[in-house]
């Protein structure tokens, strides 16, 4: 159902794979809404993926560019104001990947070249978007920008390993580089901690099955699907939340107020 929330409005969505990615359904959701969109990957993803269904579907451009290359980033920035005829109004950073996650690799044996990786994928890369954006003036007064981070950055869990730390530097740039871009132009920028979630990238992690089911034993209100996270997603772009800005937002059904559940104390007492 649409209300209209991003009528007349522009964005860029990155990281939209396939139908799973809670990028894909963003992108869904905010042209329902009424805004007029550019998705954006890395060349290699584009391959990988099914972006230019999406671009069909939603009517947008396709505009291809490695978020951990500057110059890649002011080209896709430029070339999607002219796209879309003038500033951005908001912006989606769902970008991660961990060389060390994808070889098996844990925590205490890191490879380092991974680790540099790990982290200027996915966390870097929103500083040099904000960056590239805040020096090119791209975004609109009051713009939004959201960035998908997770839990493991306050609390450790075993399984994540170096992606923890992506997601802890991913939400202290959140901090602040929203504080400079709020007092420059007003600028929204946050992170959407959301509950494991069965895209295509969060079902690589080993153990990842397992821990689904613990969560959704935990969360009183069950994990957010994707669809959710995306509709959470839509009402931070929009102007209802114009005063909400270098937050980090949960969105894991409860989960991360919850110490032990009932159902998880009896399927343990089984």
């Amino acid at each position: 159902m649409s209300n209209n929330l991003l009528q007349g409005k522009r964005g860029i969505i990155t990281g939209a794979l396939d139908e799973n990615s809670i990028a894909w359904k963003v992108a869904e959701k905010a042209v329902e809404q009424g805004a007029k969109i550019v998705l954006t990957n890395a060349p290699i993803a584009l391959r990988m993926g099914k972006i230019n269904e999406l671009a069909a579907k939603t009517n947008s451009k396709v505009i291809p560019a490695d978020a951990t290359n500057v110059e890649e980033i002011n080209k896709m920035l430029v070339e999607s104001q002219e796209f879309l005829g003038g500033k951005i109004d908001f912006m989606l950073h769902s970008i991660a990947q961990s060389p060390n996650i994808r070889k098996n690799i844990g925590y205490p044996e890191l490879n380092y070249d991974y680790y540099d990786k790990t982290l200027d994928i996915s966390a870097l890369s929103l500083h040099k978007m904000l960056a590239a954006a805040y020096k090119l003036d791209a975004l609109s007064e009051g713009a939004s920008v959201v960035a998908l981070s997770y839990m493991a950055a306050q609390r450790t869990f075993s399984f994540y390993t170096d992606m923890a730390d992506a997601k802890a530097l991913l939400e202290s740039i959140v901090r602040s580089f929203g504080y400079h871009y709020g007092k420059y132009r007003k600028v929204r920028v946050n992170s959407i901690s959301q509950s494991p979630t069965k895209t295509t990238a969060g079902s690589g992690i080993k153990g990842f099955e397992t821990f689904f089911d613990f969560a959704a034993l935990n969360a009183p209100l069950g994990n957010a699907d994707a669809a959710s996270c995306a509709d959470y997603c839509i009402t931070m772009f929009s102007d209802l939340t114009k005063m909400v800005t270098m937050q980090n937002l949960m969105h894991d059904g409860g989960y991360s107020n919850t110490g032990a559940s009932a159902d998880l104390m009896e399927k343990f007492g089984e």
